[in-house]
């Protein structure tokens, strides 16, 4: 398995949590009808992305991206110790796969630079924040977390009217402790990382490009879930806030980088989850690299 990349003057390492069944395809995908599954089924297997019971298969993963400046990760996946009843694989985890996963890339929780969330969905922060003494406090102790500001704003006031676990146990201590940007859609890191706004999964959601005056790699975040998305860009899945905007924003970002070299390194397609966006028919395919 593939955990290392090299694009222009960067390197980019996967740094992989868990890669397991999900939610049956039909209902993760709304749209998606038993004969259009039929007719991708066999692919879809064979990529990885789909088991024998049709349930979608995920990896839930942080890039490590190292700039010849800096050390960026972008989304922290899962974390330890939180309690998320609803996912009986992720609930009060003590493993310690993630961190000997990022150990083996070669790198300490000290040695992260930036932590940027594509969004603030429980499996993009898990590991913005460990427990300590009881205490909820920063992973990545050297660390600028980066969260866009539409985004930041949209949790916040849902937050207020009820609580969000995780935004309450993986972002609030990060702005607490003073290690929170709260930054716009024109936020830029050197002259290597952009952010692209991505929204419809949730309303802030935003998408990361790197690269010297061209977008070497894109880091799309939740904007796709699985590689029948990208066959298929309106169909989206049912955890998008907007899915009407969601869909018009996958075909918009397919669009730009179809038929480019750039990478696209997916949050949670099956391994080697980065590939080359080529157009398809009326849709696209994600050829792995």
């Amino acid at each position: 398995m593939n955990l290392k990349f090299t694009v222009g003057d960067f390197t980019i390492h996967r740094i992989i949590e868990q890669e397991t069944t999900f939610l049956p395809a039909l209902e993760m995908l709304p749209g998606l009808t038993p004969e259009v599954l039929a007719e991708n089924r066999a692919w879809m297997q064979k990529a990885g992305a789909l088991d024998d019971k049709d349930v979608l298969i995920l990896c839930f993963q942080s890039y490590v991206v190292r700039t010849p400046h800096h050390t960026i990760l972008i989304d922290s996946c899962i974390g330890n110790d939180k309690p998320r009843p609803q996912r009986p694989k992720w609930n009060m985890k003590t493993d310690d796969t993630y961190l000997r996963g990022l150990a083996a890339a070669g790198f300490s929780v000290d040695d992260i630079d930036y932590v940027m969330c594509t969004h603030l969905h429980v499996d993009h922060v898990g590991w913005n924040t460990r427990l300590d003494n009881g205490r909820w406090v920063p992973t990545f102790p050297k660390a600028r977390y980066i969260f866009d500001k539409t985004e930041f704003d949209y949790w916040t006031e849902t937050h207020a009217k009820t609580p969000v676990p995780p935004f309450g146990d993986s972002v609030l201590p990060v702005v607490e402790a003073k290690q929170a940007e709260i930054v716009r859609g024109d936020y830029q890191i050197g002259d290597h990382m952009r952010i692209l706004p991505t929204p419809g999964h949730t309303p802030g959601h935003a998408a990361f490009t790197f690269g010297r005056a061209k977008d070497d790699a894109v880091f799309s975040g939740d904007l796709m879930h699985s590689p029948l998305q990208t066959h298929y860009p309106e169909l989206s899945m049912k955890f998008d806030v907007d899915q009407t905007q969601a869909a018009k924003t996958r075909r918009g970002f397919l669009e730009r980088y179809c038929d480019t070299d750039t990478l696209c390194c997916t949050a949670h397609f099956p391994s080697p989850s980065v590939a080359k966006i080529r157009r398809k028919g009326s849709g696209f395919t994600c050829e792995a690299i």
